[in-house]
This record gives structure tokens, sequence and C-alpha cells, in this order.
């Protein structure tokens, strides 16, 4: 049986193998190439979502959303809104209802991108509540990748300017990682909510106490 904490120390997540996303990644820059990304990811019975935001640095000014990574059968699309915005063939993906699409705090990325074209969303998972029913406190991407894999997302990349010219490969990384990262945490906790799993009860650094 799968043992789980419920907090994760941050400063143990240096120390913790680094993971990535293994698959092929897309940058979609047109409209044509949008409508044959969706044309393969509505093919797919589960992705997993994510956005990027170019950081503000001017107190009270919030960029738009500038890249929706959209993963899915061990591809990743990099859809750069700031150059397409978000197309009709993506409106038509986000609005979908029978394909399941997986995010975390997804509720935040779909006001960024409805700040860019209204859209109403169709079926969505979000992990942070299957987390929460699990017992787990911490659940940013990072720690609760930590929690339930052992492996770290870095997060380097999270900072940087995401409406260059060009994404350099470790923002492609870095963008399908997160992404990607979605769909293996719901598999698997999913898997453990169906086959059990043991959580430890992080308090503090000195009281600890575990429930099967």
């Amino acid at each position: 049986m799968k043992k789980i904490v419920s907090k994760y120390d941050k400063k143990l997540i240096a120390d913790l193998p680094r993971v990535l996303f293994p698959g092929h990644i897309e940058v979609i820059v047109s409209e044509s190439d949008a409508e044959r990304a969706v044309e393969y990811l509505r093919q797919q019975p589960i992705l997993g979502f994510d956005t990027e935001t170019r950081p503000s640095f001017t107190q009270g000014k919030q960029n738009k959303v500038a890249l929706l990574q959209v993963c899915g059968g061990g591809v990743c699309f990099l859809f750069r809104l700031n150059r397409i915005d978000i197309p009709q063939c993506l409106i038509r993906l986000l609005e979908d209802k029978k394909i399941t699409k997986i995010g975390l705090s997804w509720h935040d990325d779909l006001r960024a991108l409805n700040h860019r074209k209204k859209f109403r969303a169709g079926t969505f998972v979000e992990l942070q509540d299957i987390a929460t029913k699990m017992g787990i406190v911490d659940i940013s991407l990072q720690k609760l990748y930590a929690i339930i894999f052992g492996e770290k997302i870095s997060k380097a990349q999270q900072l940087s300017n995401w409406e260059a010219d060009n994404l350099t490969e470790a923002q492609k990384l870095y963008a399908a990682t997160d992404a990607w990262a979605c769909i293996q945490l719901y598999k698997e906790m999913k898997r453990m909510q169906k086959e059990g799993y043991e959580l430890e009860i992080v308090k503090d650094e000195e009281d600890n106490t575990s429930q099967g």
C-alpha cells in the first residue's frame, strides 16, 4: 500500500530526482496548426491543461495569458495565445463536455483565459479537489507531485518571458511537463483512491501522527 504525507517540506524538494515530460512537444503559432492540434486532441480520452503568463513587475498591471499547453496521447501542444489569441477550435475544446480534462488551480486559468475571449468551460477535473478529499494539505503542483511520486518538478522557468519571440527549449519543456504532470497525478490519485493508501498527517516537525 502506498504511503504519502499530507504536507511536504519545500526544502526537501531540491534533493528529489527531477521529472520531465518524455513525449513530443509542438509549438502552435497559426490557426491552421491549432485546428490540426485540436483535431488530434479531441481523439484523446484524457487531456492535461495548464497556462503561462508573462510576469508583471509593475504593481496593478496584469498581463494576459500568453500560453495554453494541452497534453494528451504523448504529445503536448503549446498554443501561443499572444500570437493567435484563442481561435474557435480551441473554444470548442475548452467547452467540450465529453473529454476528461484535467487541471490544477484551474479556476484561475479559466479566469485568465476568459480575459482573452469569453467562453463557457466544459467539464474539467480539479486536481486540488481530489487531493483535499484524500487529506493532502500541500496542493501546489510541485508539492503535490513530490507527495504522490517523490519526484521534483522544477519551477525555474515560471517567471520567464512567455511572450518572447521564440520560446527556449527550457520553457517548452517546463510548460509541457506541467500539463503532462496533471494527467499523471490524476491517474495515480484515482488508482490510490480505489486501491487504498496510507496517509501520514504532518502537523509540524515534532508532531506527526499516522492514519491508515
